[in-house]
Order: structure tokens, then sequence, then C-alpha cells
């Protein structure tokens, strides 16, 4: 087997950054007959399933034919512009997956919403008796779902900049790309920088390749005229040809109305936006309008994605811990008419929460701040809304649960990573639901 130019059999490739899409590509090598060395910074005990591979932390590149590089690793890590420096293929996990995958690949990526199109994509497909399964960022990593891949089915996929930067020859057969906020400028330094790692999942595309993208997004729009493949749009403002939009309450493709907005049981207009963008892909994957519709009916959304917790003495608790930057947060404050307990904070990645200063100051009672990022949030958002310095979510919730009035809504959504009190933002919503789930022993919940 050849990858990326590189015949893999009785070779030294060399797999840097074993989390779960590391591991699972050294298993990946190693069955092809590459002789494989892992390295990470974490200590080797702590990384399970590496047990079979050489743990080490090489400080070069030298005498490998092939370096695999997981997302959390920077893509200008020393040992990697060592590689390159020498002549050594550099590739992304999912790259090296791209080469044993059986099916073809709906890639779904963008600043927000990735995940719950990604699902609910998955979900259409699955009610429609398509075929299919699901990872990428989300859940399982790709090259572990080399072995359950099949040629008749859909490798339904989030894809993140992380994953994208490194990628040449990875091709989807459909890409999705559902907006271009500012995010992670931290690791890419600049929006643009960010912008073109996203857009390398349409210019890695086959001529025969759909790209569906945001006509009311001018990044997604400029994607069009370098993708080698052939866009399809969808529009919460106008009609779009090819494509899908939203048209006095209805959802519309192609001229033909299939859904009410109104039966999406996911909060917030950006939902609907994620819906259009679903049906889209999935029109394209073969699946008939009334069968797409049923899906989305059933819909029930996906877990720490404005995530309905409780109601406790008529306050109701929302948990959008993937809001991790400030344009979602921005749309998560956009669900609601006001009367909010907004949570804050966690690690900053280089974002400018100026932005939410108007939304809190029209629909907030007040900002409750934790984590790192606290002290340059409250300066950015200094006099649009009262602030509570809370440091850490147990204060924040207990803060807020102190305050809160019938009819009013404590919504987790921070606008920040979660890293510095939290392993990511899955276990964030984790602890901010067992401590809202710790209130409710406290009266019965409304």
């Amino acid at each position: 087997m050849q990858v990326a130019g590189v015949e893999l059999r009785g070779v030294r490739v060399l797999v840097v950054g074993l989390a779960r899409s590391g591991v699972a590509a050294c298993h990946v090598l190693a069955r092809a007959g590459a002789r494989v060395t892992a390295c990470d910074t974490k200590p080797f005990e702590n990384v399970p399933g590496a047990e079979a591979f050489v743990l080490q932390a090489p400080g070069v590149a030298a005498g490998y034919a092939l370096v695999v590089i997981s997302p959390g690793v920077p893509i200008d890590a020393p040992i990697l512009n060592e590689a390159r420096a020498a002549g050594i293929p550099v590739i992304a996990e999912i790259e090296l997956a791209s080469y044993f995958l059986h099916g073809r690949i709906i890639g779904i990526t963008g600043s927000n919403g990735k995940t719950t199109t990604t699902s609910l994509i998955g979900h259409i497909l699955s009610n429609a008796g398509v075929p299919m399964q699901v990872g990428g960022n989300i859940g399982t990593p790709l090259v572990a779902m080399v072995e359950s891949s099949r040629d008749a089915q859909w490798n339904v996929l989030e894809v993140s900049s992380f994953q994208l930067e490194a990628v040449a020859n990875f091709c989807a057969d459909i890409a999705v790309c559902l907006n271009i906020t500012p995010d992670h400028l931290d690791r890419h330094g600049t929006l643009e920088v960010y912008a073109g790692a996203k857009r390398r999942l349409f210019e890695t595309q086959q001529a025969d390749g759909f790209g569906v993208l945001n006509a009311d997004d001018k990044w997604c729009v400029s994607f069009a005229a370098t993708m080698p493949g052939r866009p399809v749009w969808f529009s919460l403002n106008n009609p779009v040809t090819p494509g899908c939009w939203l048209e006095g309450g209805q959802l519309v493709f192609d001229g033909e109305p299939f859904l009410a907005a109104d039966e999406i049981r996911l909060r917030g207009l950006h939902n609907v936006e994620n819906v259009l963008a679903a049906s889209a892909a999935a029109r394209l994957a073969g699946v008939p309008l009334a069968k797409i519709a049923e899906a989305v009916r059933s819909f029930p959304g996906v877990e720490h994605r404005l995530e309905r917790v409780t109601t406790i003495h008529g306050v109701e608790y929302f948990n959008d811990s993937k809001a991790t930057n400030v344009d979602a947060t921005l749309k998560a404050i956009d669900a609601f008419p006001g009367g909010l307990w907004v949570i804050l904070g966690g690690k900053d990645k280089g974002s400018d929460y100026t932005a939410l200063r108007e939304p809190l100051a029209g629909k907030a009672r007040a900002a409750l701040l934790i984590g790192a990022a606290a002290p340059k949030i409250a300066a950015q958002i200094a006099g649009a809304v009262p602030v509570i310095q809370c440091g850490t979510l147990e204060r924040a919730v207990a803060e807020a649960h102190s305050h809160a009035k019938q009819n009013e809504v404590i919504l987790l959504a921070p606008a920040c990573a979660s890293f510095d009190q939290f392993d990511n933002y899955e276990h964030r919503g984790q602890v901010f639901k067992q401590l809202v789930r710790a209130l409710r022993g406290e009266g019965a919940a409304g």
C-alpha cells in the first residue's frame, strides 16, 4: 500500500500526537506493514492503546519515510518543519485514513454548527435506510472508521481546520461549509489562514464532487471560485439555485417546499441554517425530500448544543458548552428573547469579545465569568452588562441560581475553549449538568 507516494511495507513511519486519532493511525499503519514509532508530550502511561509502539520524543525526523500528525499538533511544530525541509511527506490523520477508507465521503466544516449538521445528516441518511457511519472530529476518528467502512456506504465526517490544514489528497464527494467566523486564531494567527484551512476541503475535491456552501457568508462564497467541484448553495435570506433556502416560513429545495421551519425542534435561526445545509447534502446523497423532512422532524438535537437541561422554580437551564467561540455564543443569545444569566469564560483563543456587548446589554441580566479568559472578557464587555466574577463553573451556577427569577434562563455559552479547567467541552457540559441536577434536589422541577 502506498500513502503519499510512500510504499508502507517495511518503512519507518513517525506518528506525532497520540490522542485517539494518533493511536488509531498507529494501528492502521502497523497493519499495512510499516515500522511505526509514535511520540507525544504526554507520558507513555497516559496514552492507552499505544503499548505496541515505541513511544519517544524524537528531536529529529531524520530516518523516517513518512510523518503522520494528529489534529492537536500545530502544523508549524519544529519537528514537522524539519521533516518537510528534508523532503519527508507530512500528512494529516484524515488523509492517511482516506487511502484505506471504503465508501463515499460527506465532509462538514465551518466555525459553528458542524456537530449538529454532521449528526443531522447521519440521522437523515439512517432514517432513509442509507448505509452510513458518522465520525471524524465528532466521536470516532476517521482512521478508526476504516475497518467498519464499506463500499456501498457514506462516511459522514465532521472535519476541523486543525485536520484540514495538512491535507493534500483527502477528497470529499460532498463537502459542506456552514460559515467562517474568527476562531482558533491562537493557532492559525489570522482569519485568512484559518479560512484557508477550511478551503482545503473544497480545493482537494474532484470535478464530479459537490460543494454545499453558505450563500450568506462571504468566505463560503469565495470558496466556489477555486473549487473544482460544483457548488450547491443554502441561504436564510434569498432563493439560490441550485440549492436550499428559507422562504415564507418554508424550507425550499430547488423551488420545491418540503418542510415548515416551525417543525424543526432545534432552537434558534442558526439551526434552521444548519438544517438547510444538511438537507442539501442529504438530497445530493440521494435522499428524497419527503424522507429528509420526516427525519428533521424527529431530530432532537445534540448534547452540549443549546441543550435544555431542566427547569427549577420556573428558571430554565441550557447547556451550550460547545459554544467555544464568540460567534457561537452570539447565536445562543439570539435564540432567546431575554432574561439571560450567561456564563462566559475559559481558555481564550485570541478572540474579540466586544461583539458580545450589544446582545448582552439587550438580553442579559448579568454575565458570570469563569476561567483564564475572565479578565479579558470583563474588560471588553465592561459597562454593557453587570459582571459577576465567579472563577469556577460551580460558583457561577450557584450565583446564577441564587439570583435568577421565574421565566428567566441560565445559559452556559462560554465563547472560549475549555482546556484551562476541563478536559474538553463535553467534560465542561457534563459538569454543568451535574451541578444543575444537584440544584434540582432543592425543590421539584417546574
